[in-house]
């Protein structure tokens, strides 16, 4: 590897090979999870997984291997630090938050993300996008703002939506789709029209699929909590998928 970044690794299921990449963002160490389909050979397109707001636990390790089976080198991200996480269940407001409240730093760290998985020798340079989920679709959208040259795409699944207030806000020259839920309480529909509007001002080649009766986290199977404004959809989980994969053959295919 180039500069700081050092892996451990181990096979996962067959023919599916995981390693913890270590990088830094600034003076934080991160951690992220990469994988690949070790049966085939060369430099293959990388789909950046930005977590939700637990952290880099199992399920986004278990994302980053079905995209891995797709053929791309996942490279999931690490925006809270090495050993950071929260519970899949709990309350993580505190991990979150500051990142929240700081979206300067929050950008620092997924850009550092970002070029990290460019360094890495199985990943083309030039075919990266990034795919977040909850928090995650705020990260992956931050890092579109950022307007980091080589980053081809950005995903959001029933992501955050409020903008980063950084000031004036550079062309955005990442594709973006937005997936979202149509009842997302942390998403009304304010902040539905703002992003478009950003979008829009920022020449964004940008798509919104909004999904009727969706709420919140639509994507996570046996999610049951509506008194709250969390429930999956299989429908709307269902169909953003294959949106996203097309998507992602665009790109890459004209990348």
């Amino acid at each position: 590897m180039e500069g700081s970044d050092t892996v451990s690794s181990w096979q996962r299921q067959e023919g599916v090979h995981g390693e913890h990449l270590e990088y830094r963002a600034g003076e934080t160490l991160c951690e992220a999870y990469v994988t690949w389909d070790a049966r085939k050979e060369g430099r293959r397109p990388c789909v950046l997984l930005a977590h939700a707001w637990d952290g880099l636990n199992e399920p986004m390790r278990a994302k980053a291997e079905e995209f891995a089976t797709l053929g791309f080198v996942c490279l999931a991200l690490d925006v809270y630090g090495k050993g950071v996480r929260g519970g899949v269940t709990d309350d993580n407001s505190h991990l979150m938050g500051p990142l929240m409240a700081d979206r300067a730093l929050l950008r620092q760290r997924m850009v550092a993300g970002f070029e990290a998985a460019r360094r890495h020798p199985l990943i083309d340079p030039e075919r990266v996008a990034v795919v977040g989920y909850c928090f995650g679709g705020l990260c992956a959208l931050d890092l579109a703002r950022s307007a980091v040259p080589g980053l081809k795409a950005a995903v959001s699944f029933h992501g955050v939506l409020k903008p980063p207030r950084l000031g004036v806000q550079a062309p955005i020259t990442a594709k973006v789709l937005v997936e979202h839920g149509w009842e997302d309480p942390t998403a009304p529909v304010e902040d539905v029209l703002a992003l478009t509007r950003e979008l829009t001002d920022a020449r964004a080649d940008w798509q919104l699929h909004a999904h009727g009766h969706a709420m919140h986290a639509f994507t996570y199977p046996g999610l049951d909590k509506r008194e709250a404004g969390l429930q999956y959809h299989p429908d709307a989980a269902r169909r953003s998928w294959a949106s996203m994969l097309a998507f992602l053959d665009e790109v890459f295919a004209t990348s």
